[in-house]
C-alpha cells in the first residue's frame, strides 16, 4: 500500500502519461500508462539495455523505427480461440500486424551490435503464408474477394447477371411509363430494386410498394414483373453471405491454430514499442543512461544537474518557469541527508526529483542529469510527502504523518520504532555505529520524508525526528529528510552517516534561488524576512532575545560559511573563465601556426617554380649555343663543358623530388563510406570491379555507384581503378567450355531466412567468376521466391534458370554471372 501511496505522492502517473505520448502503438501507450516497476536489478538492467540499443538504432536510421501496421489484435485472438468468426477488418488487422512485425525484425536483423534486440526478435514468427492467405481472401476494404473460393466467384457471377437483368427490365419500364414515374431513377429499398412512381398514377405500374416519400407524393414500387427476379436475387445474396462466412471461418480457424505465437508476437511488438518510447522520451528530456552502483564498493551517488522531468514537461508544454537543476553527490558512508532552509525553497521538489530519478532508472528510462549518472538500485522507494490531514478519519497533520511513516517502517521489515531498546535510540553511543550494518534487514530502500516530526510540539517532534532518522540510518540504504528543526543539523557532527544540505535563500530579494548547498545547514530567515516585510523593529529585536544568543551565534556561523562558499564559487567561476580564455588563446595560436605553415609551404612552392623557370631558361640558352656551335666550326668539347655546367646548376637548385602522396583508400567489403551526392553513409557489400563500380547498402536499399562518387568517412578520395591490359593469349581459348558444378560454386541455403540468404548470395555473387548453383529446396516456396527476386534485381546476374533434373530440378537455381 505504501508503495502505491509513494507513486501517487511523486506523481508517477503523470510521468507515465508523458511516456505514453511517445509510444507508436495503442498497445505500447496502454503499457506505458500502466508501467510496471521491475522487482529485480537484472530486469532493470535488461530494460536499460533495450533502451540503449533502440537509442543507438534510431540514431542510425534516417526515419526511426516504424511500427506501421501493428494493431491491438488481442480481442480478435480471444474470439478466434472461442470459435467465433472474425470480421474482415479484424482479419485484415491481423495481416497488417504480421507484416509490421516482420518489417521490425528485418530492420533489427540488418543492424550490427544489437544483441538484446536481436535475441528478442530471434523467435518471432510472422506467418507470411497466413498473411498472404488473408490478403488473397480479404481486400483493402475488408470485403471477401471473388478469388477467395470458386463457389463464391460463381455466386457473384450469378448476382451480377441477375442484377443486370433486373436493371434492364426496370429501365424498359421507366421508358415505357415515363409519364407515371417521378424521375428516371432506379434505386433500392430493403435490398429490393424499385422505381419512384407518382402516387396518383400508381395503378399505371402495378407492383409492391416498399416505401413512400415524406410528402407522400412518391411511391417506391417494385413492378410485378421484377418481383420473381428480386426473390431469386435475395436467395443468391444469402448464399453469398453464407459462403463469405465460411471463408472467414476458415481463416479464423487458421488464426486460432497459431494464437500462442501471435500473442507472443504482440508481446514482442509491445516490448519494442515500450523500448522505443523510453528512448524517444529520454532523448526529448536530454537524459543520460544511468549506471547502477554498489555503495558497499565505496561508489558515490552522482547526479549532477538533475532536473525534475515533470517540471521540464511543464516548461516545454505549459510555458512554465525554467527548471533549476540540483546536484546530488552522496558519499557511500552517508545514510541520512537532512535538508533545511526556508519554505518554498525547493526542498520538497528535491525529494520528488530524486524519487522520480530512482524510479526512472528502475523502469529502463534515462535520467535527466549530466553524465555520468550513477545511482544505486533501490528495491523500494518510500515517501511521506505532503499533508495527510483528514476530517473524515479524524486525522490531524501529525497523525497523518505518523500513520504513513508507520507503513514505511512496516515495508522496511518492521514497524517497531524500538524506543528504549538501547540499540539505536537517543542514548546510542558512538562506538556502536560501525556495528549497525548487521542490523539492516532491508538495506536497499530509499526513504523520502518531508517535514519530519512536524505538526506537534517542537521539542517532542524534534526528539521523534532524531530517533526516526537514526533508526532509518540502520534500516534503509538512503534517507533524505527535510526539516525546520535546528537539532537535526547537529546529527552530522555526532554520526558520520549523516550529512547536511540546505536550499539557498537570497536575502537581498527575499526569495529562494532553488539551489542546493551541501555541507552547510540552512539557517532561519524568519526574523530577517519579517523585518524586510515591515514588521516593527522592536518586535523583531524582542523576538531575537527570545531565540537566545546561542541560536544567533549559530546563525552567524552558518552565514559566515555561506559567505565563504559563495567566495569559493566566485573564485571557481573566475578560474573557469580563465581556463576558457586560455583554451581560446590556444586555439587562436594553433590557427596562426597552421596559417604560417601554409604560407611557408606556399612560399617554398613559389621558389621551386622560380628555380624551375630559371633552369628552363638556362637550358634554352645552352641549346642555342650548341646549335650555333654545330653550324660553325665544330667545338663539341666546349659545348659539352657548357652542358655539364648546366647540369651542375640544375642539381644545385633542383628541389628534392617530393615523396609520392599516399594512394587513396580502396573500399573493401564491410567498410563504411560516404556517398556525397546522396548525402548518405553506406556499407560496402561488393568490392569495386574493373569498371570502377561497387555495390553499397544504406538502410534497406542497395545500389551500384561509381568509385569516383564515393569517399571515406575522413574525406579521402579512392584511387582510380586501372584496367590491366590483357596479356596476349599463348593458346587460343577453347570455345563453349562446359559449365561444371563443384563444391566451390554451390551454395546451400536450405533452412535459412530470406534476409540471411540475401546476405550469403550477395557475397557469393561478388566473388563468383562463373555460374553458381543455389540449393533452396521446395518447402513453402518462400525461400525460392526470395532468391529469384534477389537474383532478378542484382546487377551482376545475367540470367537464372532451374537446374537439370539430375542436379535437383526446381529445388536448385543456376545463376549466370556477367563476365
Amino acid at each position: 500500500m505504501i508503495q502505491s501511496e509513494t507513486l501517487e505522492l511523486l506523481e508517477w502517473h503523470r510521468l507515465c502519461q508523458h511516456l505514453a505520448t511517445f509510444a507508436a502503438t495503442k498497445l505500447g501507450a496502454t503499457a506505458a500508462r500502466h508501467l510496471k516497476i521491475p522487482d529485480s536489478q537484472t530486469q532493470s538492467e535488461q530494460l536499460l539495455e533495450q533502451t540503449k540499443e533502440v537509442y543507438q538504432l534510431e540514431n542510425r536510421l534516417t526515419t526511426g523505427l516504424s511500427f506501421e501496421g501493428i494493431q491491438d489484435i488481442g480481442d480478435s485472438l480471444e474470439r478466434a480461440e472461442r470459435s467465433g468468426v472474425l470480421a474482415g477488418d479484424e482479419l485484415l488487422a491481423i495481416a497488417t500486424t504480421l507484416a509490421g512485425a516482420r518489417s521490425l525484425r528485418r530492420v533489427i536483423d540488418n543492424q550490427e551490435d544489437l544483441p538484446i534486440l536481436t535475441e528478442l526478435v530471434a523467435d518471432l514468427r510472422t506467418y507470411p503464408e497466413l498473411e498472404q492467405e488473408i490478403h488473397r481472401c480479404i481486400d483493402e476494404r475488408a470485403q471477401v474477394t471473388d478469388r477467395a473460393s470458386q463457389k463464391l466467384g460463381e455466386i457473384r457471377t450469378d448476382l451480377r447477371r441477375l442484377r443486370s437483368q433486373i436493371t434492364q427490365k426496370l429501365q424498359n419500364i421507366l421508358q415505357a411509363k415515363s409519364g407515371a414515374v417521378q424521375e428516371q431513377l432506379i434505386t433500392q429499398r430493403s435490398d429490393r430494386f424499385v422505381i419512384p412512381v407518382k402516387a396518383p398514377q400508381k395503378d399505371a405500374i402495378p407492383g409492391i410498394v416498399h416505401d413512400t416519400s415524406t410528402s407522400g407524393a412518391t411511391l417506391y414500387v417494385e413492378p410485378n414483373s421484377v418481383v420473381p427476379l428480386g426473390n431469386q436475387l435475395r436467395q443468391i445474396i444469402r448464399k453469398e453471405q453464407a459462403e463469405e462466412e465460411a471463408i472467414r471461418r476458415i481463416l479464423t480457424e487458421q488464426v486460432a491454430a497459431v494464437k500462442p505465437d501471435l500473442e507472443r508476437l504482440l508481446a514482442i511488438a509491445t516490448t519494442l514499442d515500450m523500448a522505443t518510447a523510453r528512448s524517444r522520451y529520454s532523448f526529448w528530456l536530454g537524459a543520460n543512461p544511468p549506471r547502477f552502483i554498489q555503495r558497499e564498493d565505496k561508489e558515490i551517488i552522482t547526479l549532477r544537474n538533475l532536473r525534475h522531468p515533470l517540471l521540464v514537461w511543464q516548461q516545454q508544454h505549459e510555458q512554465g518557469q525554467p527548471v533549476v537543476p540540483v546536484d546530488l553527490l552522496i558519499n557511500p558512508l552517508i545514510r541520512v541527508v537532512t535538508i533545511t532552509g526556508p519554505n518554498t525553497g525547493g526542498k520538497t521538489v528535491t525529494l520528488k526529483t530524486l524519487g522520480l530519478a530512482a524510479l526512472m532508472a528502475k523502469v529502463g528510462l534515462f535520467v535527466p542529469a549530466r553524465e555520468p549518472v550513477e545511482i544505486p538500485w533501490f528495491d523500494k522507494v518510500l515517501a511521506d510527502i505532503g499533508d495527510e490531514q483528514s476530517l473524515q478519519q479524524s486525522l490531524s497533520t501529525f497523525s497523518g504523518h505518523i500513520r504513513r511513516i508507520s507503513r514505511i517502517l512496516e515495508a522496511l521489515g518492521t514497524g517497531d520504532l524500538g524506543l528504549g531498546t538501547g540499540d539505536w535510540g537517543l542514548g546510542t553511543e558512538e562506538k556502536e555505529i560501525p556495528n549497525r550494518q548487521s542490523l539492516i534487514p532491508n538495506p536497499q530502500s530509499l526513504v523520502l520524508l518531508d517535514e519530519v516530526g512536524a505538526g506537534t510540539d517542537p521539542v517532542e517532534g524534534s526528539a521523534l525526528a532524531i530517533a526516526l532518522l537514526q533508526y532509518l540510518a540502520n534500516h534503509a540504504q538512503l534517507t533524505i529528510a527535510t526539516t525546520h528543526f535546528g537539532e537535526l543539523k547537529a546529527l552530522k557532527y555526532e554520526d558520520e552517516r549523516f550529512e547536511n544540505a540546505s536550499v539557498e535563500f537570497d536575502e537581498s530579494t527575499l526569495s529562494p534561488t532553488y539551489r542546493l548547498l551541501w555541507g552547510i545547514p540552512g539557517r532561519s530567515n524568519a526574523l530577517t524576512i519579517a523585518l524586510r516585510l515591515g514588521l516593527k523593529p522592536e518586535v523583531v529585536e524582542q523576538a531575537k532575545t527570545q531565540v537566545g544568543e546561542a541560536t544567533d551565534e549559530v546563525n552567524q556561523v552558518i552565514a559566515g560559511l555561506e559567505a565563504q562558499r559563495r567566495r569559493q564559487e566566485t573564485k571557481a567561476a573566475e578560474a573557469q573563465s580563465l581556463l576558457q580564455q586560455a583554451e581560446r588563446l590556444y586555439k587562436e595560436v594553433s590557427a596562426k601556426a597552421a596559417s604560417l605553415e601554409e604560407r611557408e609551404s606556399s612560399l617554398r612552392a613559389s621558389q621551386e617554380i622560380a628555380v624551375q623557370q630559371a633552369i628552363a631558361q638556362a637550358r634554352g640558352e645552352i641549346a642555342q649555343v650548341i646549335r650555333r656551335l654545330q653550324k660553325g666550326t665544330p667545338t663539341a668539347q666546349e659545348a659539352q663543358q657548357a652542358t655539364n655546367a648546366l647540369n651542375q646548376i640544375g642539381q644545385l637548385y633542383q628541389p628534392a623530388t617530393p615523396a609520392k602522396p599516399k594512394p587513396g583508400f580502396m573500399p573493401k567489403v564491410g567498410d563504411r563510406i560516404r556517398v556525397p551526392k546522396l548525402g548518405q553513409i553506406a556499407d560496402v557489400i561488393a568490392a569495386p570491379d574493373e569498371d570502377g563500380e561497387l555495390s553499397v547498402r544504406f538502410g534497406l536499399m542497395k545500389m551500384t555507384v561509381k568509385l569516383q562518387d564515393v569517399e571515406s568517412l575522413d574525406g579521402q578520395k579512392p584511387e582510380p581503378v586501372v584496367k590491366a591490359k590483357p596479356a596476349p593469349a599463348a593458346v587460343t581459348p577453347l570455345q563453349n567450355v562446359p559449365e561444371i558444378r563443384t563444391s566451390q560454386n554451390t551454395i546451400d541455403l536450405r533452412g535459412k531466412r530470406v534476409a540471411d540468404a540475401e546476405y550469403i548470395l550477395d557475397k557469393a555473387i561478388s566473388e563468383a567468376t562463373g555460374p553458381i548453383w543455389i540449393i533452396h529446396g521446395y518447402g513453402t516456396g518462400k525461400l525460392r521466391q526470395g532468391v529469384h527476386a534477389f537474383l532478378q534485381q542484382h546487377s551482376r546476374v545475367n540470367n537464372y534458370e532451374p537446374a537439370e533434373q539430375a542436379d535437383g530440378g526446381t529445388g536448385v537455381t543456376i545463376a549466370h554471372i556477367k563476365k
